[in-house]
């Protein structure tokens, strides 16, 4: 019997993990009700020092649920949350749950434009938006059907002496909302959701195999998907995360939400996992070493989920002293390559281990880990999770798994596997082989005992800064300005497992390059993070024998020439 049909690599799991977690029966909401009980007077939510409990949360979380549906909002619908962490986000994203609509997150660093590709696929009707983000939601086309724009200001969840540090005096603030709500038709504060009567403990609630999340995701196309993730989904990867980290005491402890809630990853942890662990999520609006010292002296991390530069930079942080990280039971790097030298500068500091994850936006997004015990391989994505199983099979025949030591392509099943594409039947088809296994699309090698190591990402998308890039979108709008006749967008390793976004352009015959044009369309089109920091004009790109360009080939092109490749600017 093949090693993926035994299991044999849960002797590696840590003393007290089990083999499969309890399977999840409610949904998300009965999650957090059971919590604001079994938890009232504890924290559910640390902000700059102000706190909420779980008994606030959930009184305020069935406010704001009857404030949506005096808005419309019933089962089913999505509503479109564009907002930095905060404890208006956690809020709304289970208020939304409340009624059975549909959250659909989105990164409030994203133009006009790139929200409009999404919206025209979701319709949301209704958006709960940081303030500083409305006006590029009102810019939307009337077409699109927005009927209501709930507005944010997340200082409100400061504590006053923040406020007034960051000149933001709680007069200004009223000041500035009710200058949007007088002369802006169809948008309302979100004090005022706060406002409205509990909603009644006899409406209907979701089930567990109901929508609860879209998540975007670009694939290897470049054309975003609508991931769509169940209560099921979630409750049952946050099930799987607190099983494989024992030791993190139930109704203790602080989670530290550095990762942004619009990212898949973020919304588990800083979502999901706080409430079913009924922990203190301490919450970070941006990431700044400084705030997370600030916060630590109050409330220590005892969880800290990120991505390798993020804990590169608290490492460095606390070697200076400003930062005391010997509290802190687990930390889990997820997104990118973790390195051994990042790793060894943490645990020099932390009372922790340093693990590295692996998942996608089709798993909820956690399937493999490093095991927190002396087994953990660094360089390797780890094993499976609890009540889940892989496959490394050949990429052209999916139903042939390969032998161990072998290059295939990642098969994943279990309950933290999604429903398919929001209304793409055909790619949800090709995106499962026998209905149950996910085609991840990364090619891996797994060992003798089950550790499986990533070989390389099929699907071409970059990693940096923990966001995944698609080529394809940052190309379509490079190939629009004139005088370029076609790019190849890569991603340039810059240490880290981080990845420097660039571009190889081909102008047409008698052009020159206008490297401020290009960059201005990329400004006005693409979030920061998608930007090439780099632009190298090339004589022709290497293309296969269909004409297809071979990104891989200009990606090693550039590795091989890396004084090309500059740090990317500040713009």
């Amino acid at each position: 019997m093949h090693l993926n049909e035994t299991r044999a690599w849960n002797r590696f799991y840590a003393p007290g993990t089990p083999v499969d977690v309890e399977p999840v029966t409610g949904s998300l909401v009965d999650l957090l009700e059971e919590r604001c009980t079994q938890w009232a007077d504890r924290d559910a939510i640390s902000f700059f020092g102000r706190t909420v409990s779980y008994r606030d949360l959930g009184d305020r979380v069935a406010r704001v649920a009857q404030g949506l549906a005096d808005l419309g909002v019933k089962a089913g619908d999505r509503v479109a949350l564009i907002m930095p962490n905060a404890p208006q986000h956690v809020i709304a994203f289970y208020a939304v749950l409340r009624l059975g609509a549909v959250v659909v997150e989105h990164n409030p660093l994203y133009t006009r434009d790139e929200l409009e590709v999404q919206f025209r696929d979701h319709r949301a009707t209704v958006v709960v938006a940081w303030s500083n983000v409305v006006a590029s939601v009102q810019a939307l086309p009337a077409e699109l059907g927005i009927e209501t724009i709930v507005s944010l200001d997340v200082t409100r969840a400061m504590p006053f002496a923040t406020r007034a540090a960051l000149r933001l005096p709680i007069s200004k603030a009223r000041e500035s909302r009710a200058k949007l709500t007088t002369q802006t038709t169809g948008t309302v504060p979100f004090a005022q959701l706060e406002r409205a009567r509990p909603l009644p403990a006899s409406h209907p609630r979701p089930g567990r195999d109901d929508i609860a999340c879209l998540q975007y995701t670009s694939g290897t196309t470049g054309t975003p998907k609508g991931a769509m993730i169940s209560h099921g989904n979630l409750w049952a990867n946050a099930r799987q995360g607190a099983a494989w980290m024992p030791d993190f005491t139930r109704g203790e402890g602080s989670i530290y939400g550095l990762l942004p809630m619009f990212h898949s990853f973020g919304v588990l942890l800083s979502v999901i996992y706080s409430v079913e662990t009924g922990s203190r999520a301490v919450l970070f609006p941006t990431f700044d070493p400084e705030l997370v010292s600030q916060a630590a002296k109050r409330f220590p991390p005892t969880f800290v989920p990120a991505v390798p530069p993020m804990f590169d930079r608290l490492a460095r942080v606390a070697r200076d002293g400003k930062l005391d990280l010997s509290g802190v039971v687990y930390a889990i790097s997820g997104a990118m390559t973790l390195t051994p030298a990042i790793v060894d500068r943490w645990e020099a500091l932390a009372g922790s281990m340093l693990n590295e994850g692996y998942g996608l936006t089709e798993t909820s997004p956690v399937a493999l880990a490093n095991p927190f015990t002396e087994s953990r391989r660094i360089g390797a994505i780890g094993i499976p999770f609890p009540s889940t199983d892989i496959r490394v099979v050949d990429p052209e025949d999916p139903s042939r798994q390969v032998a161990l030591g072998e290059v295939g392509e990642l098969l994943i099943a279990g309950p933290q596997v999604f429903h398919g594409y929001w209304n793409r039947p055909e790619e949800s088809a090709a995106a499962m082989h026998d209905g149950i296994w996910l085609r991840t699309g990364d090619l891996v090698v797994q060992d003798d005992d089950g550790f499986v190591t990533v070989v390389d990402r099929k699907k071409e998308l970059i990693i940096t800064g923990g966001f995944n890039v698609s080529p394809s979108e940052v190309e379509r709008v490079i190939n629009g300005v004139p005088g370029i006749a076609e790019s190849a967008v890569v991603g340039v390793p810059r240490g880290g497992g981080a990845e420097v976004v660039t571009a190889a352009v081909i102008l047409e015959p008698g052009a020159v390059f206008d490297e401020e044009a290009v960059r201005a369309a990329a400004r006005e089109q693409l979030a920061e993070f998608k930007r090439p920091s780099t632009y190298i004009v090339w004589e022709e790109l290497p293309k296969s024998l269909i004409g297809k360009v071979l990104r891989r080939r200009v990606r090693d092109a550039l590795v091989a020439d890396r004084h090309a490749v500059r740090a990317p600017e500040v713009e």
